[in-house]
């Protein structure tokens, strides 16, 4: 074999897939953190997430990227098991414009389409104009990769070999093992069936001996979701179950049906002059039929999942991270910025919820100690300790990735600043644990008990406010006063012996741990704004704040 043409092949291969990555990158950088938004409102049914899926797979050309965006969503629970089925249903369809287009033969024009894409970038200020141009050159680059491929294939129609070898595709299993093996080797369907559609136009194999090994490339493509699961959560292992299922049923069926029928000879006299036209049909027939097929059945498939790999129950109290999963191991993984921005900030509200639970125990301590309600908080602040530094470290690895836009970087310093806050209000928990071996001994009196009831509630009145910094810090100053009066009271009770000094120090203590856990709110809550809106609206988990607040209110 000419070494010019394995050249010319690794070329074209290395700019086809280059082209999809532009366009994955794009895509990112433009609704990246606004993904998790447009998913929740366009999944809500069947239907709808179809069609979402093939829309994002058409604009990135690749399903490959598309599942694996919904791997790591699922792994972040961003999107739930059964709204992932109707999104891998859309990317099989999705994924069959690339043929469609390579049927075209758009290659001439893909320069041109290349330069308006660059032109995008390099010429204009505005960085949104910078991420569609990504996915403009992004696509001209895949076409031009595509013509190389087909150029350099040309000479192979000489070789007897060659033309010998694909002669075997026809034998059913044969060909959806090569599919399936060549996919998996380059991890894209679209790269794959581009390359067997180059044969096609070069001459080198018609439908009859490419459709099989179409079938089995539907298979390969899952390999990269398979891959990017590997280390995650069971929730997303169960999604590549879901893909792969789908795939080999559609697979079962079709081979079947074209052995049995003369499907295969119907769908080339739709286009009997286009040999890659043919192949082009051949593939968006069997994604839109299987889809068809099998979309009744998506919630069995879901549960097929979950029957085959349960899902594991984690307890919100333990010491171990719950949200924060690991990435999927791919340099596919759209949406990344939504996953990193949700799983930091649903982690940081449990940890702010295991901190001002410990704070609800403290005060209880204070009027009545108890050991085992002591054992507890200790266990939480061993949590919120473990939380700190993992969040921390999850916040700085993810600061390492080069496609956090601005929005998505504000969000996760602020994030990053409010960890400092949550483990201080829990440090002063402690400390209002440890007081409270010294107001049960000393027996306080009603009135200071009764005090100590208000402390609670009004902490818990800000708590309730940490989303809304005006009425934190105007609530913040009631405190303070209150808190001086307090503490005026204190010493006065000190001067005429009505508390001993014992209490008076433990109290003083408490006044002081009371106060400061109130300025860290405030301090939550000015992080909090500072998160662009679009962000935190919908992932701060404000019900959550809400009912621990009415709890103890």
């Amino acid at each position: 074999m000419d070494i010019s043409l394995v050249l010319g092949l690794l070329g074209g291969l290395a700019l086809f897939l280059y082209g999809m990555q532009m366009m994955s990158d794009g895509l990112e950088k433009a609704a990246g953190d606004r993904l998790k938004t447009i998913l929740e409102k366009l999944t809500s049914n069947r239907i709808l997430g179809v069609i979402v899926g093939a829309v994002i797979t058409a604009i990135i050309q690749s399903s490959s990227a598309t599942t694996v965006m919904v791997v790591g969503f699922v792994n972040a629970r961003l999107m739930s098991l059964q709204q992932a089925v109707w999104i891998i249903m859309g990317a099989n369809i999705g994924t069959t414009i690339t043929g469609q287009l390579v049927a075209l033969n758009v290659s001439e024009i893909a320069p041109l389409i290349a330069f308006a894409g660059v032109v995008l970038i390099v010429f204009l200020k505005n960085p949104k104009l910078h991420y569609f141009g990504s996915i403009i050159a992004g696509l001209g680059i895949l076409f031009i990769g595509m013509d190389m491929m087909s150029t350099a294939m040309e000479p192979l129609r000489e070789s007897e070999t060659f033309i010998s070898l694909i002669t075997n595709f026809s034998n059913p299993v044969i060909g959806i093992l090569v599919g399936a093996v060549f996919t998996a080797i380059i991890q894209s369907s679209s790269a794959s069936v581009g390359i067997l559609q180059a044969l096609a136009r070069s001459g080198l194999i018609g439908l009859d001996g490419a459709v099989f090994v179409l079938f089995g490339q539907n298979i390969g493509t899952c390999i990269t979701a398979v891959l990017a699961s590997i280390g995650t959560g069971r929730e997303a292992k169960q999604t590549t179950i879901i893909h792969l299922s789908f795939n080999i049923i559609g697979t079962i069926i079709f081979t079947t049906v074209c052995l049995l029928t003369p499907l295969t000879s119907v769908v080339a006299g739709w286009s009997p002059d286009n040999a890659a036209q043919q192949i082009a049909n051949m593939h968006t027939l069997f994604n839109v039929v299987t889809t068809l097929l099998l979309l009744p059945f998506g919630t069995y498939l879901a549960a097929f999942a979950q029957h085959v790999l349960p899902s594991e129950k984690l307890s919100v109290d333990s010491e171990g991270l719950i949200y924060l999963q690991p990435l999927p191991k791919s340099n596919k993984l759209i949406g990344q910025s939504a996953i990193n921005v949700q799983q930091v900030n649903d982690e940081v509200m449990r940890m702010m919820k295991l901190a001002y639970t410990n704070v609800s125990d403290a005060f209880d301590q204070l009027i009545n100690y108890k050991e085992d309600r002591s054992k507890s908080i200790q266990k939480r602040e061993a949590a919120v300790n473990f939380l700190n530094s993992a969040i921390s470290k999850y916040i700085s690895d993810a600061f390492g990735n080069a496609n956090l836009n601005m929005e998505t970087s504000k969000a996760l310093t602020a994030y990053y600043t409010m960890l400092v806050d949550i483990e201080r209000i829990s440090d002063y928990a402690i400390n209002m644990d440890r007081q409270a071996l010294v107001t049960t001994k000393e027996q306080m009196s009603e009135n200071e008990k009764r005090i100590l009831r208000k402390m609670k509630k009004r902490t818990f009145k800000m708590y309730d406010y940490i989303f809304n910094l005006q009425k934190a810090d105007d609530y913040n100053n009631q405190i303070d006063e209150n808190t001086q009066e307090w503490r005026t009271a204190q010493i006065q009770g000190l001067k005429d012996k009505s508390i001993s000094s014992e209490l008076g120090i433990a109290f003083s203590r408490i006044l002081t741990d009371y106060d400061r856990i109130n300025d860290h709110a405030v301090n939550l809550a000015e992080e909090i704004d500072k998160i662009d809106a679009s962000l935190h609206e919908t992932m701060m988990d404000e019900k959550m704040i809400s009912n621990l607040a009415e709890e103890n209110a």
